[in-house]
């Protein structure tokens, strides 16, 4: 039975009557090639690509952070998935007493991981370890909680998660760095700076995220039809972002040159703004102008917008994560709004009744009868209109911002106990304090050559340091 979550659930009647396995059966009897593995394990693989590597070599772009960026992502990552397995099975794998675990647990969980992830780019270099594990350890019970309720009680579509995953991880991760605000930060730091290796080893993090998005988008919507166009049209939109991101960054520069952080963020912005009607019959050139429109956001979100929060709003978002998922997230939840109320049974025929299963007549109504004619097992909806259905979209978005800002103020306040082992202001973006640093770790001689220079002069001494 298909759950609004994209899950497929088997209902076992012959041994056990109202029995629910997730995955293989439990008398090991399946046929081995009807086994979920075979479906959802690639996926599942990918994203663990993403995850890892993806997020890691993303987040080490930072010339003295390189060992925080991934090691606290490996580290966070895998408590998170483990965190999740357990919360978010209670709210929607739990049944005879049972969290039944299967290979789209772990989907689930690594999306949830990656909300956690998300989040931690706001607070690069400016948190230490225990802290990181806190906030995982409280986003992800208030991402189940309001992942659960919108699922269950608005019934949205969200196939490549913009509503749940990109806007609750922006907005948490805001939150958080609000509270944990560091007016001396401002000024810019001695170390908040890259180098040539970290610059290349960030783009291939970038370069993992884009090859898997894909799969990241597609993961949990319905295979066949449905799946296929979710993967062309990821791709399709990340294409149009890397090259509107090219173009931009060399116009904008005033040498003409390209910017390695525009390469790194921006480029990926298409695999966001594509997510909420990724598996909708939008046109090709749909799934390409949102690509350009989403990498132009976020392209002059990095260049204006981001000074603008710290300076004026006190949200130091150390990694762009606004532009990125923020704007881009309510650029694609709008996109899915148009496509939901242009949806008619002209173009989806009656497939439209299972990609919006809640615009399916409920139960007794005589065209549910002629439907299941046509598309054996659909099950009854709610008989909603196009209308309704995006007015319940518009209030997901809403809802889904109001309890990301509010978990991430609260996770924010517990962060911040003096007894959480925050770095002080000196040794943020260093990883001598957390970690034997091998001998050619330059970070202290830096620090002493520029003792007694100016912030601009700082600035010109750590960009010509080999």
């Amino acid at each position: 039975l298909p759950t609004p979550a994209g899950l497929n659930v088997l209902l076992l009647t012959k041994k056990k009557k109202h029995s629910y396995i997730y995955g293989e059966l439990q008398n090991n009897e399946t046929n081995p090639m009807e086994n979920s593995m075979y479906k959802d394990y690639p996926y599942f693989a990918d994203i663990q690509v993403m995850i890892f590597l993806g997020f890691g070599c993303l987040l080490a772009f930072f010339r003295f952070y390189g060992f925080g960026g991934m090691v606290f992502n490996f580290l966070t990552a895998t408590f998170a998935i483990q965190w999740a397995i357990l919360i978010q099975g209670y709210f929607q794998f739990y049944s005879d007493g049972k969290i039944h675990l299967g290979v789209i647990n772990l989907i689930n969980a690594e999306f949830a991981c990656a909300v956690v992830l998300i989040s931690f780019g706001a607070v690069l270099g400016k948190t230490g370890p225990v802290q990181l594990l806190v906030m995982a350890l409280l986003e992800i019970p208030i991402f189940a909680v309001t992942e659960w309720a919108v699922l269950k009680y608005l019934r949205i579509n969200d196939a490549g998660g913009s509503i749940l995953i990109h806007l609750f991880a922006c907005y948490f991760g805001l939150g958080v760095t609000f509270v944990l605000y560091r007016p001396s930060l401002n000024k810019g730091h001695p170390k908040e700076t890259t180098s040539y290796n970290s610059d290349i080893l960030s783009v291939m993090g970038t370069l993992f995220l884009w090859v898997f998005w894909p799969s990241f988008n597609s993961a949990l919507t319905f295979k066949g039809d449905d799946q296929h166009r979710a993967v062309l049209h990821t791709f399709l939109g990340l294409s149009s972002s890397t090259i509107t991101a090219f173009a931009l960054s060399a116009m904008f520069n005033k040498r003409g040159k390209l910017t390695m952080a525009d390469i790194q963020n921006v480029t990926l912005a298409g695999g966001v703004t594509v997510g909420a009607s990724v598996d909708m019959m939008i046109s090709p050139v749909a799934a390409y102008a949102l690509g350009i429109i989403g990498c132009t956001a976020c392209f002059f979100g990095y260049k204006y917008l981001t000074p603008f929060l710290a300076q004026r709003l006190r949200i130091q978002d150390q990694c762009g994560i606004h532009n990125l998922h923020g704007l881009t997230g309510l650029i694609s939840s709008t996109a899915g709004i148009c496509a939901i109320l242009m949806a008619t049974e002209d173009t989806y025929g009656p497939s439209m009744y299972q990609i919006f299963s809640h615009r399916a007549p409920p139960e007794g109504d005589p065209k549910l009868l002629e439907l299941q004619k046509l598309i054996p097992g659909l099950k009854p909806g709610l008989g909603r209109t196009a209308q309704e259905q995006a007015l319940f979209q518009v209030a997901a978005v809403f809802a889904t911002i109001a309890a990301a800002a509010a978990g991430g103020l609260l996770t924010g306040l517990v962060m911040k106990l003096p007894f959480m082992a925050s770095p002080s202001d000196e040794y943020c973006f260093d990883d001598e304090l957390f970690f034997d640093v091998p001998s050619d770790f330059d970070g202290g001689e830096v620090l002493k050559t520029l003792e007694n220079f100016d912030a601009t002069e700082k600035a010109e001494a750590l960009n010509t340091q080999v």
